[in-house]
């Protein structure tokens, strides 16, 4: 299977695509060197940063915004390879972006704590670790919740209607070990401390200063995690309210990329985005499932891609 396939839109210049395909192609067999990662999260865009990045051909922005923080994983990867001369990480999880706060003001206090509680785990593993959500839920420590992903199932935090962490304990590992978090910590910090801005707010909130000289890059939560029985963040986000933000950027004139629905062997998640928002739409390849491998079945993660009509002839507003 091809790493990389371009769906054909309407409303899209053929010129564009070929040129999409072909920065793609280029990329979609290389990787970045060993980039910090210090917040655990599944569905991180950590191993497709090098093939999104390829979509923007080597352009340079004034601001890379990610609304839909998470793990950072693509502003991690979009200031090493200097995409932007600064970089804005939004959240609206209030202890997500307080730990993202230590890690570029106090990372050395936010290494020393998360090692503490990690190893106080070590004489009463599982009914610590529940202890420590139990305290989370009550009083939001972010030192505990990085402790909580890193150690739950998967590394897939889940919280429940009331907005409180309710994912299991992962009773196969102790999560990430104190040396290897205090070394993601410190390279991640050296990264982006003097080129990152923090913001605890809704997305919308977020890209409100945004302009045609930015670059936006939206993970939200998909459809299928948002409505139905399969809810599982803290906050999810409907697909009227998604369509309408991006109607927004269009009209400001502010590129974006956006990755949002796709399919894992024969389930697919959400359904394609209207024509009239005018996006290019690329499926890459995300590799194995590892929830379908845990289930004992080998099938494939494809993510779609969506890219902004206002990514043509960027030329002329990226420095």
């Amino acid at each position: 299977m091809d790493e990389v396939m371009l769906l054909t839109i309407s409303h899209q210049e053929t010129d564009f695509k070929d040129t999409l395909r072909g920065a793609v192609h280029d990329i979609a067999y290389s990787t970045f060197s060993r980039l910090p990662h210090p917040i655990p999260y599944q569905g991180s865009k950590r191993n497709l940063a090098s093939m999104i990045l390829a979509v923007i051909q080597g352009k340079r922005f004034r601001r890379f915004y990610e609304p839909f923080a998470g793990s950072a994983a693509m502003t991690i990867a979009a200031c090493h390879a200097k995409v932007a001369d600064a970089f804005i990480l939004g959240d609206s999880l209030a202890p997500l972006m307080s730990i993202w706060n230590q890690i570029l003001t106090a990372p050395h206090t936010l290494a020393n704590t998360y090692e503490k509680i990690w190893e106080s785990q070590l004489d009463d593993d599982e009914g610590y670790y529940y202890r420590i959500r139990d305290e989370f839920n009550q009083f939001y420590d972010p030192t505990k919740l990085l402790y909580l992903l890193a150690r739950c199932v998967k590394n897939a935090p889940r919280f429940n209607q009331q907005g409180q962490f309710n994912q299991s304990v992962d009773k196969r590992r102790l999560g990430m070990r104190p040396d290897k978090m205090r070394h993601e910590i410190l390279a991640a910090s050296t990264l982006l401390a003097k080129h990152a801005t923090v913001v605890w707010a809704d997305f919308e909130t977020t890209l409100k200063d945004a302009t045609v000289t930015d670059l936006v890059y939206l993970d939200p939560p998909y459809e299928g995690t948002t409505t139905g029985d399969n809810k599982r963040y803290h906050q999810g986000l409907e697909r009227e309210r998604l369509i309408s933000a991006l109607e927004n950027l269009n009209r400001r004139g502010v590129p974006f990329l956006l990755s949002y629905d796709g399919q894992c062997g024969n389930k697919v998640y959400g359904s394609e985005l209207p024509a009239s928002l005018h996006l290019t739409r690329l499926e890459l390849n995300a590799g194995r499932s590892s929830q379908a491998t845990l289930n004992g079945r080998e099938e494939m993660t494809i993510e779609s891609l969506y890219v902004s009509s206002n990514l043509v002839g960027i030329e002329a507003l990226a420095r």
